[in-house]
C-alpha cells in the first residue's frame, strides 16, 4: 500500500472544523480529507482558481447556484460574497456530503452572509431516479452511474440511489441564479441539456469544470445560446474558442427593453 493509499484510508470519516479565508469573512465550515486530501493543508491553500471565481463573480445580493457542491467550500465563499441580501442553492447528491454542508449552514446563520439552502439531488437532463457512485478515492471524484467519471475515481466503493433533477425544473422552486457554478465529474453535457429555459432567459454568468471528453460539445451548446468563453484559471481570462477545462462563460448583454 503506498503512503497517499494509507492516507485516504485514514481520512474516511474525518470531520475538519475549520474557518474560510478572511476574505470570505472567516465563516465556520465543516470539511473532510475524505472528500480531498487538500483539506488537511489550511484552508488558504485549498483551492486558489475557486476563491478567485467565488471572489470575482459574486457581488452583494447574488443568487448563486452550486452544482456539485462537495463540501460546500464554493457555496459558503458565495454566501460570504454575496451578503444577507443574496442567496445560495447547494446541490450535491452525496448524502454524507450534504450532511456535511447542513452542519456548516446550520453554523453560518449568525453570521452577515446569504441563506443557504441545501438539495440533496444530482442534475441532469431529465427528472429521474439515478445511481451515484462513490468513488474508493475521493469523494469529490464521486459520478453518476453511466458517465466516464474522473481519473482519480479508482474504482467505487458503493453505489447511492438519488434523484436527478433538470435546472429548468429548479426554476420553479427557488431564486434564478445570476451565478451559476458546475463541478460535475464529467456530467456537464446532460446539465446543460437539462438547462435550455435557463440559458436562454436567465443567463447567468457560469463557471463550469469541463472534461476534455466534453469540451466540443460543452463549446456548441454555449455558443449556441450566445455566451462567449474564457480560461478562468488565467488572469485576465483569455477569449477562447474552445471550452477549457475550467471555463468561465458570460452570457450576451441583455436587449434594452429587457432590463
Amino acid at each position: 500500500m503506498t503512503f497517499r493509499r494509507f492516507v485516504e484510508r485514514l481520512s474516511r470519516g474525518v470531520v475538519l472544523h475549520r474557518r474560510l479565508p478572511a476574505k470570505f469573512g472567516r465563516l465556520p465550515i465543516y470539511v473532510t480529507p475524505e472528500a480531498g486530501l487538500r483539506y488537511w493543508s489550511a484552508m488558504s491553500r485549498v483551492d486558489s482558481v475557486l476563491y478567485s471565481m467565488a471572489e470575482e463573480l459574486v457581488k452583494p445580493s447574488s443568487v448563486v447556484w452550486d452544482v456539485g457542491a462537495n463540501v460546500g467550500l464554493f457555496s459558503l465563499c458565495a454566501a460570504a460574497a454575496s451578503g444577507p441580501s443574496g442567496f445560495v442553492l447547494s446541490i450535491e447528491p452525496d448524502l454524507w456530503l450534504a450532511h456535511l454542508i447542513t452542519r456548516s449552514r446550520q453554523e453560518i446563520v449568525r453570521y452577515a452572509c446569504s441563506e443557504v439552502q441545501v438539495l440533496c439531488a444530482s442534475i441532469s437532463d431529465s427528472n429521474r431516479v439515478s445511481n451515484l457512485e462513490i468513488a474508493e478515492r475521493a469523494r469529490a471524484s464521486n459520478h453518476l452511474v453511466g458517465t466516464t467519471g474522473s481519473t482519480q475515481t479508482r474504482g467505487r466503493r458503493c453505489v447511492q440511489p438519488t434523484v436527478s433533477l433538470t435546472l429548468d425544473f429548479l426554476l420553479d422552486y427557488f431564486p434564478v441564479p445570476s451565478v451559476l457554478k458546475i463541478d460535475v465529474e464529467t456530467h456537464e453535457v446532460s446539465v446543460l441539456k437539462g438547462a435550455a429555459r435557463l440559458l436562454k432567459e436567465i443567463r447567468p454568468t457560469i463557471w463550469c469544470e469541463v472534461s476534455h471528453e466534453n469540451s466540443s460539445e460543452i463549446t456548441e451548446l454555449l455558443h449556441a445560446v450566445g455566451y462567449k468563453l474564457y480560461g478562468a484559471e488565467i488572469q485576465p481570462h483569455p477569449p477562447t474558442d474552445r471550452a477549457w477545462f475550467h471555463t468561465l462563460a458570460v452570457p450576451p448583454a441583455r436587449p434594452a427593453h429587457e432590463c
